[in-house]
């Protein structure tokens, strides 16, 4: 017995080394060993051009790479293990190199704008050293543009084991979800409240439900009763226990998903979730953003970041990428910045005008500034006024006053009364311009001065003002404003239009008036339209100073067509269209190419003399309607006067279409000459 026991006691340390031994390999194979191994090699997801845009952006050249590693010794020290094959000849083990095709990306690319919109394409390549079955990878897009930064879409890569118990957290959070009971009244004893109502409402309950007894009283008393105790009645045969312990699983509902989702399934802000069932080669995503142009938007930069996530823990995180730059290529190269100038009449006489309503008393012609809108009105002519005295650049001469009345009453007392009031407002200006002419003077700090003789002079700085006239007219009874007022009215009914329209075949103004005064509408004539009629125009005659020629011609920078163009280079293609739409020139096709209005941008070109940047812009319109026959033409026309069209037309996708579908600008200089 003692034998045998010590042969099972030595039986079972050997099975418990053997498992032992097992949990190490099998720790040191997993991904804590894998890591490591990436933390130590510093592991990272390439972020690259996508491999399906412009060859000529990248190149494949034959380059040695040696198949090592590098690692430390005990000591710190570095050593280079090298891959070694057996030679045939003399049996020894002897390192080797090993040829592979390394691809040279290059960090930047042009791309088009088109339609105001921009295609970035990238791809993001995972090795697949990075990938485990345990593991999540997140990464993360950054996008710079101008002064702004965005976050792009994530891509995240999931192992299969990671995602598995991200189900399964989910199903444990499902199961304690089921053990909430969300009827409240699956706690009551509903036996127990039966028996309640058999013993306690049992008449009330037959007199209510009795066919051969209808008293409405009877059945509002049980109602009322039964509403009155059946919280009570519902409490009293409440599970209080359970119920408190269901309150409290409902309380618990936060604290449980986090404790068994410790990695939520993201569905919000993700470009792409994937499943990787295994890791044998790398993962490439090829990723599409496209972004709105907007002024001033030159280049975009593109950077990744990203992580590696083992359940809910963060493991590594990955050093950001070098930028990814795309530098915009759009139409607004081709703007003519030349200046554009207009020819600019200089008149000496210059005029300017503007009405305002005086209320005068009935019959009156004097001025009274607290009647009606008199002061607002009155305030703003004085304004005019100063604005006009204080330019340097003119001098005022004159001004004319011209007054108008209402129909009411005899036509030449209301000639005589608007006259009146003409003249009456011309000396209360005047009177304004003298007092405005003294106070300017006296701010300037004028002095008087008594010489020997005892005669008085002013002394200091002065402002010239010149006498300005004042001529008042009368205008009469206003009839032509008394007509657009009537068609206008939405208040009049077509009827009454028509009516007044008939009498104005009167040509006795006085007999067309007392018609109209047998009109039902004539009140609201007299109300609300007359008082419009009584207006004062302002006149006012000024001369620029200093110019003794009646009209000189000059030339003026065309500020509207400049800001056009300084639009177009700011690839604000709509403001730009704004201001350039009327002079339908070669910056109006360029505005018009680019915001993809191709009929209107060929009915410019077509008129235009055929520069280089004319075929070529017609070239690319040719291209878009698909008439390879003109758009090559206009292609080879333009490169034939200008070479780096040559070259711009590999940015322009309509143009490298053409180029590659019939093999343009592959002759040497020679032929390609000769083919001209």
């Amino acid at each position: 017995m003692t034998m045998e026991m010590e042969r099972r006691r030595c039986y079972i340390g050997c099975l418990a080394s053997v498992a032992m031994i097992s949990a190490f390999l099998f720790s040191s194979c997993g991904p804590g060993r894998k890591i490591e191994a990436v933390r130590q090699q510093e592991l990272s997801a390439v972020l690259a051009l996508s491999r399906n845009e412009i060859k000529e952006e990248r190149g494949v050249i034959a380059v040695t790479r040696r198949d090592t590693l590098t690692i430390r010794d005990s000591d710190g020290k570095r050593l280079l293990i090298m891959k070694a094959v057996k030679d045939d000849e003399t049996g020894e083990m002897v390192a080797t190199d090993v040829l592979d095709a390394a691809v040279i990306t290059a960090r930047f690319r042009n791309v088009a704008e088109r339609h105001g919109k921009i295609d970035l394409r990238f791809e993001i390549i995972v090795p697949a050293s990075m990938q485990d079955s345990h593991w999540q990878l997140r990464f993360h897009p950054d996008m710079f543009i101008l002064e702004d930064s965005l976050r792009l879409e994530s891509v995240f890569v999931t192992g299969e084991e990671y995602r598995k118990k991200q189900i399964r957290g989910y199903e444990l959070y499902n199961r304690f979800l089921s053990r909430i009971i969300t009827d409240s009244m699956a706690f009551v004893n509903l036996r127990n409240v039966e028996i309640f109502i058999q013993r306690n409402l049992e008449e009330l309950y037959q007199l209510k439900c009795d066919s051969s007894f209808v008293s409405e009283e009877r059945a509002a008393a049980f109602e009322s009763y039964w509403g009155l105790h059946e919280k009570e009645v519902i409490e009293h045969y409440t599970n209080r226990f359970a119920w408190r312990y269901n309150e409290k699983r409902k309380e618990r509902k936060s604290s449980m998903f986090a404790r068994y989702v410790k990695s939520p399934i993201v569905t919000e802000g993700i470009r792409l979730d994937t499943v990787l069932r295994n890791s044998d080669g790398d993962f490439v995503y090829h990723y599409t953003q496209t972004i709105s142009t907007r002024p001033r938007l030159r280049k975009v930069d593109i950077v990744l970041s990203g992580d590696i996530y083992e359940a809910d823990q963060r493991i590594y995180s990955m050093q950001r990428t070098p930028p990814l730059t795309f530098y915009i290529s759009s139409l607004s190269a081709f703007v003519d910045g030349t200046e554009r100038y207009l020819s600019h009449i200089v008149e000496r006489q210059v005029s300017a005008n503007t009405a305002c309503y005086v209320d005068f008393e009935t019959g009156k012609s004097q001025i009274n500034p607290e009647l009606g809108h008199n002061r607002t009105e009155l305030g703003r002519i004085r304004r005019n006024l100063s604005e006009l005295l204080d330019k340097q650049q003119l001098e005022m001469d004159s001004i004319v006053i011209a007054a108008s009345a209402s129909p009411e009453g005899n036509e030449k007392a209301n000639i005589a009364l608007s006259g009146k009031r003409a003249a009456s407002v011309a000396d209360y200006f005047g009177q304004y311009i003298r007092h405005y002419r003294d106070s300017v003077r006296r701010n300037e700090g004028l002095m008087l001065t008594v010489d020997d003789s005892g005669r008085e002079s002013l002394s200091g700085k002065s402002s010239s003002f010149p006498e300005i006239r004042f001529l008042s007219r009368s205008n009469g009874e206003n009839w032509d404003f008394l007509s657009l007022l009537v068609d206008q009215d939405t208040l009049l009914s077509p009827s009454d239009v028509r009516s007044y329209m008939r009498h104005l075949s009167e040509e006795d103004p006085d007999r067309r008036e007392t018609a109209l005064q047998r009109e039902p509408y004539y009140r609201y004539l007299r109300e609300k339209l007359y008082p419009r009629l009584r207006t004062v125009r302002f006149d006012f005659y000024l001369h620029r100073k200093g110019m003794l020629k009646d009209t000189v011609h000059t030339t003026v920078l065309d500020s509207v067509y400049m800001k056009g163009v300084a639009a177009l280079r700011d690839r604000d293609y709509r403001k730009a269209l704004d201001y350039l739409r009327d002079y339908k020139d070669y910056n109006t096709a360029i505005a018009y190419v680019s915001l993809d209005y191709n009929a209107s941008a060929m009915a410019i070109l077509q008129k235009l003399e055929r520069t280089p940047q004319v075929n070529y812009m017609l070239a690319l319109l040719y291209a878009r309607s698909e008439d390879d026959q003109n758009a090559v033409q206009c292609y080879l026309d333009a490169c034939h006067e200008d070479r780096s069209f040559i070259f711009r037309g590999n940015l322009d996708p309509e143009i490298y279409t053409l180029i590659q579908r019939y093999g343009l600008n592959q002759q040497n200089d020679e032929e390609w000459e000769s083919s001209l």
